[in-house]
């Protein structure tokens, strides 16, 4: 059987009911009015109200409005579907613009750091080749202004840390079982004869050793510092 729209359901409702009253007025003996030269297309329209049946007409309305809702239903998901993908658009673009400034910034602070270590070192160098006037002894402020002298600003801290647990700043300092000798306790001591054969009695000699060799095994002497925390030695 076939369906037909509610707008079809109505026309031919309505145009069962102008062929009512056309026929009636022809048995009565009026005139035809001149809609009434259509009435063989309104029976036709007549006819396919007539082939459904009463109780399927509620059925056929409801199907139409189904489809209707299924039309509008569609609609509204490709609608949403486009905003998704033009959010999701939008997003992608962010994460990228994002992720490009993020690698920027990486890039300079790296370009950064190497351009301080490069003059820490080079400061670092400057320091350790300066002369120091030999002396008979010295006191614990003496060596202290030494090492302020050859040790960047920014680590003597850590340094003067560990000179103060290793030998509380006496350049003259012996560990009788290991060894161990001078302020930064080098093990032997003349290890410390690469950095001047005074050694024994220069404190500004056992400095610049004690400050290459903590750069060279933990990158600064804050680095060793942070290591003699845990092992206490370095």
């Amino acid at each position: 059987m076939s369906r037909i729209s509610v707008r079809g359901f109505a026309v031919a409702s309505a145009t069962a009911v102008t062929t009512v009253g056309a026929v009636v007025g022809v048995a009565s003996g009026g005139t035809p009015a001149a809609d009434d030269n259509n009435f063989e297309a309104t029976a036709a329209d007549t006819t396919l109200l007539a082939d459904i049946p009463a109780g399927r007409q509620a059925q056929v309305q409801t199907a139409s409005l189904t489809q209707q809702a299924d039309a509008q239903a569609s609609a509204a998901d490709a609608a949403a579907r486009k905003s998704a993908e033009e959010s999701a658009r939008i997003q992608a673009a962010k994460d990228a613009k994002s992720k490009k400034q993020a690698a920027e910034d990486k890039l300079e602070r790296d370009r950064q750091a190497k351009k301080d270590a490069a003059e820490r070192a080079s400061r670092s160098e400057v320091r350790s080749t300066a002369t120091f006037a030999a002396q008979g002894s010295y006191t614990v402020a003496e060596i202290q202004a030494i090492a302020r002298q050859i040790v960047p600003a920014d680590q003597f801290q850590c340094f003067s840390n560990i000179v103060t647990h290793e030998s509380t700043w006496n350049y003259r300092a012996s560990n009788p079982s290991s060894g161990a000798y001078g302020l930064v306790q080098a093990l032997p001591g003349s290890k410390m004869a690469s950095a001047g054969a005074d050694w024994q009695t220069n404190p500004a000699t056992q400095i610049k050793w004690g400050l290459s060799y903590m750069n060279g095994r933990y990158g600064s002497p804050c680095g060793a510092w942070s290591f003699w925390l845990v092992h206490h030695s370095y």
